[in-house]
C-alpha cells in the first residue's frame, strides 16, 4: 500500500536515502513558518541497510522556512565509532532556509503560534521552497500541521534525511568520536 501511495504521489519521493539513521540535538529551535507530515524515504534497490523494511522507512517531515538552532549536535553510529558534527552557540545560531528534515523521533518541549492540526498537508502555504519555487507541501489527502512559528527545547530527532536552501555552521566541527550527540 505505501509503494502504491508513493506511485500516486500522495506520498512524496524526494530521494534515496541510506538508510542509516543519524541524531540530530540542539538545546533550541526557532523556526518561522512550520510545516509537518508523513511520507516515505526510499532506499536504493537492494540497499544493503534495507534489512526487513523493502527499502522504505515511514518518517514524520519537518518543513521549517527560515530555522536558527542553538548548540547543534549530528552524530551517525559507523559501527564502534561515530562521526560527529557540532555548530553553532547562543551567541551565533546554525542557520537554515527551507529546512525538511525527515525523522521517525521528534521529541523535545515545544512551543507553537497559530497552529493548525489536522490540515491536508496538500494545502499547505507556510514554508516557501527556495531550491524550486513554491511551497513545500505534503500529498493530497496526508494529515499534516502547520504553524506561523515554533520553538523547541531540548530538541533530539533520529533523522533519515536533511535537506536545505540555504544551511550556515557557524563554528563547524567535524570529527570521528567515540560518542554521539
Amino acid at each position: 500500500m505505501l509503494v502504491a501511495l508513493t506511485a500516486q504521489g500522495v506520498l512524496a519521493a524526494n530521494f534515496s536515502i541510506s538508510g542509516m539513521p543519524f541524531t540530530v540535538t540542539a538545546t533550541q529551535l526557532h523556526g518561522d513558518g512550520f510545516a509537518q507530515f508523513a511520507t516515505i524515504d526510499n532506499m536504493i534497490e537492494d540497499s544493503p541497510n534495507a534489512g526487513d523494511t523493502g527499502g522504505q522507512v515511514v518518517v514524520i517531515v519537518s518543513a521549517i522556512d527560515r530555522a536558527e538552532l542553538t548548540k547543534l549536535c549530528q552524530s551517525v553510529s559507523l559501527g564502534g565509532m561515530h562521526l560527529k558534527i557540532t555548530a553553532g552557540d547562543a551567541n551565533t545560531p546554525v542557520k537554515a532556509e527551507s529546512l525538511v528534515v525527515d525523522s521517525d523521533l521528534v521529541a523535545g518541549d515545544a512551543n507553537f503560534k497559530n497552529i493548525d492540526i489536522g490540515q491536508d498537508a496538500s494545502t499547505f502555504d507556510r514554508v516557501n521552497d527556495r531550491r524550486n519555487g513554491g511551497k513545500i507541501k505534503g500529498g493530497e489527502g496526508v494529515f499534516g500541521q502547520q504553524a506561523e512559528t515554533v520553538d523547541i527545547a531540548n530538541l533530539r530527532q533520529n533523522n533519515y534525511a536533511t535537506t536545505a536552501a540555504r544551511f550556515t555552521l557557524p563554528h563547524l566541527r567535524m570529527a570521528f568520536s567515540g560518542d554521539g550527540c
